[in-house]
């Protein structure tokens, strides 16, 4: 607690929030959200997993028609979940 130059706790959360570390893991929870935003409520509810390793994004399709569109969208799907994300998440997407 100080007297004088007081730090306001919005001020301290908002830096903690914009760690790297934190952000990145903030984004990684939300992964799901954006995932059902990018690609439509057709294909996410045909997505049967995301999993974010080591920044590769694995992917799970039902629908071998939907694997294969999703698998030449690669590289638009990564700039845009990123770019939601807000940070650079995913370097690259793996479709199964």
């Amino acid at each position: 607690m100080r007297r004088s130059n007081p730090v306001l706790v919005g001020d301290i959360l908002k830096e903690f929030f914009e760690r790297p570390y934190v952000a990145a893991k903030i984004a990684e929870g939300k992964l799901p959200d954006f995932w059902r935003e990018i690609v439509g409520e057709h294909i996410a509810n045909l997505t049967t997993y995301l999993k974010l390793e080591n920044h590769i994004l694995y992917v799970g399709v039902m629908s071998s028609v939907a694997r294969h569109e999703l698998f030449y969208r690669r590289e638009e799907l990564m700039q845009r979940m990123n770019e939601r994300a807000g940070i650079r998440l995913i370097n690259a997407i793996i479709v199964r």
